[in-house]
């Protein structure tokens, strides 16, 4: 009966752990956009910061540009970049708690296979197919 409790418990555990593995994968992932996200509208703001005041500026909508005076599209970038790092900010966070319960599943699993060592065995002879 043990045993199978011990069974259970594994699968449990290992469900959390593929569970929470995606997770940290999806932050990553949405982090690393953001990142290029970010690194867009720096330097975007840096180049329109370089031109003169009265420069014809052209904003980019779809496949069309539109006459926009360089104080709009200066906003717009400042604009983004601070989303883009509140965004960040909050990404951080979530990695940080993801990390933290992908290490307590991975305790908890080795906790059980110290404690079942007959449990290990039966995982460790499983093939995968």
């Amino acid at each position: 009966m043990a045993d199978e409790a011990n069974r259970s418990a594994f699968l449990e555990l290992q469900g959390r752990m593929v569970e929470a593995t995606g997770k940290l994968k999806q932050v990553q992932n949405q982090m690393r956009n953001k990142e290029g996200e970010k690194k867009r509208a720096f330097l975007t703001l840096e180049e329109l910061h370089q031109l003169p005041d009265d420069t014809n500026t052209y904003k980019s909508i779809g496949k069309v540009f539109v006459l926009e005076p360089k104080s709009v599209l200066e906003s717009e970038q400042d604009q983004k970049l601070k989303n883009s790092e509140t965004a960040l900010a909050s990404l951080q966070t979530s990695k940080e708690y993801l990390e933290k319960q992908l290490a307590e599943v991975e305790n908890n699993l080795r906790e059980l296979l110290q404690q079942d060592p007959g449990l290990a065995r039966q995982i460790m002879s499983m093939t995968v197919m």
